[in-house]
């Protein structure tokens, strides 16, 4: 596995690369699902790269950018195990040199949900992928649907730029309780991490409650809210939507496929999942 840690030599090494490249953004601390993605980039390109970078400009000024949980040793060590190919750690200076002023927008699908409460997230989630696409220079990329509204906005982003990529969407990895895997549970203390289930079984209801026949949203949505309730440990519901999975506009009635997402506080972290109803 080789380790490259400026943007020079990861540009002079892409030019000794076939033209087919896997290639898996991650901001580190890593865990199964990022090594599921690996996983599948190797099985599907000949040569498979991996970046690390915990990108400043997708966290707000209240946000955890200086908290967020690194461990670079760690990582690389995972990273080991699936035999990642090459591990491109940027340095910050160097992807935001001084004088940076050249942002990536787009607008409509970032308005909404996460981006209505994490202002300019996207702009820095949207710069950053195109920076790493542009050094890389991959031919497939992958992301997991854990961030759905992340990969609505990276799909918009490569279809109205013409980028000459594909993005690939890996199914979301659980723990076996059915926790979303992130990097953020970390933070969960041993109770709270117990409560955070409560957002799968929320989504589970969700697609039993459609399976059976509902198709009113506000029933549904009611449906979850009330038993995300029932846990004193889940703070506050930020947002349960039922949105258009390609366009994320709310829906009344349900009409497949249909993405039903939400953001629970629990303890110190907003957790974030979603399920799609096709």
């Amino acid at each position: 596995m080789k380790v490259i840690k400026t943007i020079a030599a990861m540009k002079r090494t892409r030019l000794k690369l076939p033209k087919l490249v896997g290639f898996v953004p991650t901001m580190g601390y890593l865990h199964e699902g990022h090594l599921e993605l690996i996983r599948r980039a190797k099985a599907e390109n000949p040569w498979t790269v991996a970046s690390i970078f915990v990108n400043p400009r997708q966290f707000g000024p209240q946000e955890d950018y200086t908290s967020y949980p690194r461990n670079i040793p760690r990582d690389l060590a995972m990273l080991e195990t699936v035999k990642t190919d090459i591990v491109f750690i940027p340095p910050t200076a160097e992807m935001y040199p001084p004088r940076y002023n050249t942002w990536v927008d787009i607008e409509k699908v970032t308005e909404r949900l996460e981006g209505s409460i994490r202002p300019g997230h996207f702009r820095g989630v949207a710069t950053v992928c195109t920076k790493l696409f542009n050094i890389v220079q991959p031919t497939k990329a992958y992301f997991g649907q854990k961030d759905a509204q992340q990969v609505i906005v990276i799909k918009r982003m490569v279809t109205d730029l013409n980028m000459n990529l594909e993005i690939i969407v890996a199914p979301t990895v659980r723990e076996p309780d059915g926790l979303a895997m992130s990097s953020r549970n970390t933070y969960l203390k041993p109770d709270e991490r117990q409560t955070a289930v409560v957002l799968y079984r929320a989504l589970k209801l969700a697609q039993k409650l459609w399976s059976q026949g509902e198709q009113d949203v506000h029933r549904i949505r009611q449906a979850m809210t009330e038993m995300i309730k029932q846990e004193p440990l889940a703070e506050e519901i930020t947002y349960i939507s039922i949105a258009d999975a390609k366009t994320l506009e709310e829906l009344h009635k349900i009409e497949p496929p249909a993405l039903v997402s939400l953001a629970v506080k629990i303890g110190r972290p907003r957790l974030i999942d979603n399920i799609i109803l096709e």
